[in-house]
């Protein structure tokens, strides 16, 4: 079972840049779409971009143009470099397949997350 670990957030200022990385514990190769996803205290998690095994992007309309997803299927990592950051961008964001892993027990099915990584984008 593929665990995942994000790393990268961190503190920035309005205008600056920010890569955030994804390992993952097991391959990702058979895994169609990857995506990163990001939470604000508050709010349902948000699917904002993703990338099939063969590269291709999609995005949200607040990070397109802003944001550029990435995966290394040999490494097993997915990127994301995020530009010209806003304040709005401030959240916590977790990588994931696109839909999410999910892991069934005997009794319940759940969705599996890693514990994220912040983002805080304030001058």
């Amino acid at each position: 079972q593929v665990q995942l670990v994000e790393s990268g957030g961190g503190l920035v200022q309005p205008g600056e840049s920010l890569t955030l990385s994804c390992a993952a514990s097991g391959s990702i190769a058979s895994i169609v779409r990857m995506g990163w996803y990001r939470q604000v205290p508050g709010k349902q998690r948000e699917l904002i971009a993703t990338v099939t095994y063969g590269g291709r992007p999609t995005y949200v309309d607040s990070v397109r143009g802003r944001f550029t997803i990435s995966r290394d299927n040999a490494r097993d990592t997915v990127s994301l470099q995020m530009n010209s950051l806003k304040p709005e961008d401030t959240a916590v964001y977790y990588c994931n397949s696109d839909p999410p892993i999910t892991i069934a027990t005997m009794t319940d099915e759940y969705e599996y997350w890693g514990q994220g990584t912040q983002v805080t984008v304030s001058s």
